[in-house]
């Protein structure tokens, strides 16, 4: 049969979009999955995601990593997928969505390239020797680092990736170096179920906003421009001591083409 895709990018984080609202696709593939995620032999994606009905909801997103397998919150994928929902009519500018972490609600901008997506609270930040450990949808490890732009950050982030302490169920891992203008960061991300860099992560640049946060001993309103390799995003939130709350992840959402591919 022929899968009818489209494909999104958000500060070049890429995925691939399949509208299964009718559910003719049985996606519990893992095999084929990531052979459509394959950038020289598929279509080509850091994940895959499909668009669903769900009861209470404008739609629900199931997402897969690049390697097929299940994955947890994907906060750039949550952006392309509510860009993808107002493409297809399901929504107008707000929206309240399910995903594996539980709902989410998000506001796009009239144009349908801008999405504020509201994460997860957070009350936990841990520490690992210097670095930072929380969860923001999916499990982040933040470290500071110098030089950023020269860092192997592939050799360096598979190494704490598949340490002892976090080999079995694997952790994302952001280096961070604060701008020359200290008006926010520079980030890396090794991203597990990817297994190499990205050029964005949504829930790991939030992780670092928290975390810096948490470094810097902040409190209050907070806003935090984040560069990554493939562009520049923002993240706001509160923060009274104890808990991380309202936290919007914003920054572009872009249709890249649609095509259909024989599976």
């Amino acid at each position: 049969m022929k899968l009818h895709f489209y494909k999104y990018q958000g500060a070049g984080n890429d995925f691939i979009l399949v509208d299964n609202r009718q559910n003719t696709i049985d996606h519990h593939n893992p095999e084929l999955l990531e052979r459509l995620c394959d950038r020289r032999f598929g279509i080509g994606g850091d994940g895959i995601m499909f668009l669903q009905h769900a009861d209470g909801y404008d739609f629900e997103m199931v997402y897969y990593n690049a390697d097929g397998r299940p994955s947890s919150m994907c906060g750039n994928g949550g952006r392309c997928i509510v860009a993808f929902a107002k493409f297809l009519g399901v929504i107008d500018t707000e929206t309240e969505f399910v995903a594996v972490d539980g709902p989410h609600y998000a506001k796009i901008s009239e144009e349908g390239t801008w999405v504020s997506l509201q994460m997860i609270d957070v009350e936990q930040v841990d520490r690992d020797g210097e670095a930072y450990v929380l969860n923001t949808g999916s499990p982040h490890y933040v470290t500071l680092a110098q030089d950023l732009k020269s860092r192997d950050v592939y050799a360096e982030g598979s190494a704490i990736r598949n340490n002892q302490t976090y080999c079995t169920n694997g952790i994302n891992v952001n280096f961070v170096e604060p701008l020359a203008d200290n008006n926010g960061y520079f980030v890396r991300t090794f991203e597990r179920g990817v297994e190499d860099e990205t050029f964005a992560c949504g829930t790991g640049v939030t992780a670092v906003a928290l975390a810096m946060a948490t470094h810097n001993k902040q409190s209050g309103h907070i806003t935090t421009p984040v560069k990554v390799l493939g562009g520049d995003l923002n993240i706001r939130f509160n923060y009274d001591g104890l808990r991380y709350t309202d936290i919007f992840l914003e920054g572009p959402a872009m249709q890249v083409f649609a095509g259909e591919i024989e599976i």
